[in-house]
């Protein structure tokens, strides 16, 4: 079951802050605070919204399938600030997985099921992979780090080779296993989730978020009068399992016109990020490189954090997503099972949780389309070795479809191969800096 708490809210009244900003727009002197207007009949009736995202909510939420996340609460809205349990770094995630809990969760958002054993048999087939690969995973990271990371210390490397073995084998793990996420939300963008939440759990949490504002604010209550009951499909489905990759993939379906780009100095990306709101820099907000990606779910769920880059609907593919730590391990075979075993579920269980039953690998696609700016930013945070090994590789994959030519891509780097020092202070990734003018852009495992 999913749990909602309300943790934070600014300190005024929200019907006095939004009457507050629209008498600003109306009246040609300072309003005093406190003098409230028809908030409901003047400005939400007729369209009138901007006023209403001077306030905002910050929810706690626990016990979401990491899926209702990424097919859900992220998937197409873009205004919000999250931040979410990571995969990487919180390594009990997949350790000790609590069986009776996550067929709790199935039973409760997708009641009445017949084949619940079956679905809870798929689930425990991939926490196996993961369990009985896990020490050698372990071991396989290490040695890569070594290789990779000539300057990485022993402290780096013990901490990291079992966040790192976790990250690559997570693949074989279900999206349906829990996560947790701080998620802050302006009042009106709170009011369109709920109308068009489209899944059960996406139903729930959104629910249970409205439930708590009204408790507090129930002179709010017309904002959430409108709502989809019915549960709708948002990804293509793929039954066919069309093979294993081992990259993902990138296509340029257009590249903008190069000749517009203002090339960023160095200080305008690093420490703060000044991309979206120099002047000097408006212009490269009007040409944008748009791709197709093919990329797993857990990827997928990296690259929904740039939200000033535009996505359209994911589609399954077809294809299992193998890291390089569970390929160098001969999982392959166990790849293809998983994949196999999750699509026999397509037809004989409710959309919704075929989705969120997803391997972490299975491989999703669709568009792109980012500014200038909202690629440089993305590529630049990506192109770190501390980014996760799939996110780097389409990164760059893109960075070389564009070609060095292209004035973009000479900008498109961590601050390791622009200024020649790491950027990411004690999470020193231990790569040899000295070397990045010679190969700034290596092949990685881990």
């Amino acid at each position: 079951m999913i749990k909602v708490s309300l943790v934070n809210w600014p300190a005024k009244n929200p019907v006095e802050s939004i009457s507050h900003a629209a008498k600003v727009c109306y009246e040609d002197t300072a309003p005093e605070w406190g003098k409230t207007i028809d908030i409901e009949g003047r400005l939400w009736n007729t369209g009138h919204h901007t006023t209403f995202q001077h306030f905002f909510c910050t929810f706690l939420i626990e016990d979401i399938a990491v899926g209702d996340i990424t097919f859900g609460i992220h998937l197409a809205n873009p205004f919000y600030n999250t931040s979410q349990r990571s995969g990487r770094f919180c390594a009990k995630m997949f350790a000790n997985p609590d069986k009776k809990k996550l067929e709790k969760y199935v039973e409760n958002y997708w009641s009445g099921l017949e084949n619940r054993e079956e679905v809870m048999d798929y689930i425990m087939l991939g926490t196996d992979i993961y369990q009985s690969s896990f020490e050698k995973a372990v071991e396989k990271a290490e040695k890569f780090i070594v290789e990779e990371r000539p300057n990485a210390t022993d402290k780096y490397i013990n901490q990291n080779t079992p966040k790192i073995a976790q990250e690559q084998l997570r693949m074989f793990i279900p999206v349906i296993f829990p996560t947790a996420l701080e998620y802050t939300v302006n009042i009106s963008a709170l009011a369109a989730m709920y109308a068009v939440s489209w899944s059960p759990a996406m139903k729930d949490a959104t629910q249970k978020m409205v439930g708590l504002v009204l408790e507090k604010w129930p002179e709010l209550d017309f904002l959430f009068g409108h709502r989809q009951e019915k549960e709708s499909s948002v990804v293509k489905k793929c039954d066919e399992f069309l093979g294993v990759r081992k990259k993902p993939v990138v296509g340029i379906k257009n590249a903008g016109d190069p000749a517009i780009f203002n090339v960023p100095h160095r200080n305008e990306l690093h420490p703060l990020d000044l991309l979206h709101f120099s002047p000097r820099l408006m212009g490269n907000n009007t040409q944008e490189i748009k791709t197709e990606v093919e990329l797993s779910v857990a990827t997928m769920g990296q690259d929904q954090r740039h939200r000033t880059v535009r996505r359209s609907n994911p589609r399954f593919t077809g294809h299992f997503y193998l890291p390089p730590i569970p390929d160098s391990l001969g999982l392959e075979k166990e790849a293809k099972q998983m994949f196999i075993r999750w699509a026999s579920l397509g037809s004989k269980i409710p959309s919704s949780l075929h989705t969120v039953l997803a391997p972490y690998g299975a491989m999703v696609g669709y568009e792109k389309s980012a500014s200038y700016n909202a690629a440089v930013h993305e590529l630049s945070k990506r192109l770190c070795f501390c980014a996760q090994e799939e996110i780097y590789h389409l990164a760059l994959s893109l960075r070389e479809s564009l070609g060095e030519n292209h004035p973009v891509t000479r900008i498109m780097a961590p601050n390791c191969v622009l200024a020649g020092r790491c950027g990411e202070g004690a999470r020193y990734c231990g790569r040899d800096i000295g070397k990045t003018k010679e190969n700034p852009f290596p092949e990685r495992k881990v």
